[in-house]
């Protein structure tokens, strides 16, 4: 089953989140400072990053910006509460390959990973 790396440091968000995926069959392992992100990407094997922009430590744009820099080329999916145009552009140009604003349904959601594996 893909393995799937969520990045949110919001404890409810990232559980309704993590138990939605695990009920769909898929592993989880949870983030929540963007300081260690990159860290925890080299120490396993990740199909597919679920990403906050607003983290303590580095926020998801830093996070990104690093993570292509490396040359990773893991699907990212942003889910972020930021909704304006120049924060959906920056993150789509900046590598991301998807942009999911918060609120958001599991559905929704759903459907966006399943298309990024």
């Amino acid at each position: 089953m893909p393995n799937i790396l969520i990045v949110e440091d919001e404890p409810r968000i990232a559980s309704f989140i993590e138990k939605g995926l695990r009920s769909q069959g898929f592993t989880t392992t949870i983030v929540t400072d963007g300081l260690y992100v990159l860290d925890v990407i080299q120490s396993a094997t990740f199909d597919l990053l679920i990403l906050d922009l607003g983290l303590p430590g580095k926020d998801g744009f830093q996070v990104l910006e690093e993570l292509r820099g490396q040359g990773e080329d893991i699907p990212v999916i942003i889910l972020s509460a930021r909704s304006d145009i120049h924060d959906k552009v920056a993150g789509l140009e900046g590598g991301a390959d998807d942009y999911v604003t918060k609120p958001f349904r599991f559905e929704e959601l759903l459907a966006r990973v399943r298309l990024r594996l």
